[in-house]
């Protein structure tokens, strides 16, 4: 399997995605819907997408909120990271807290989304977003 792409133990394929914690000065956080077509549609989420080749993960986040949101991030930091492995895709998620933007997030893929304290009120959450909300919970304590 000389292909240069990066596999798990068990011979899986690795995609690494970027993901956005969006967070306002109020706590409040953003999740967005999955559109239908994809794997867990409807399911709620961060938002993020995966990064291409040679590309850095706060590139990705940046290239993937404008794509899907239609805002400039201006302020983040890689928050943490999560390995998840998904029937679909073995995923490393970079989780990064955005805490500064331009423009009003809206769905330009036609993905609903809504802003959310803790704890979420919208379901099913996709299953690796659920040790976000956790990390969210401890930090407020």
């Amino acid at each position: 399997m000389n292909d240069n792409v990066e596999r798990n133990a068990a011979g899986r394929k690795v995609t690494q995605v970027a993901v956005g914690v969006l967070v306002k000065p109020d706590g409040r956080y953003l999740l967005a819907q999955r559109p239908a077509g994809k794997p867990y549609e409807g399911y709620w989420e961060f938002p993020g997408g995966k990064l291409e080749a040679g590309e850095s993960v706060e590139a990705a986040l940046a290239r993937e909120l404008h794509e899907e949101l239609g805002i400039d991030v201006e302020a983040s930091h890689l928050w943490h990271t999560l390995e998840h492995d998904y029937p679909h895709a073995y995923v490393r998620l970079f989780f990064c807290k955005v805490t500064q933007w331009s423009g009003e997030p809206h769905g330009r893929e036609g993905q609903a989304f809504v802003w959310q304290t803790l704890p979420a009120d919208v379901e099913p959450l996709l299953p690796a977003t659920i040790p976000v909300l956790e990390w969210l919970a401890a930090e407020k304590n």
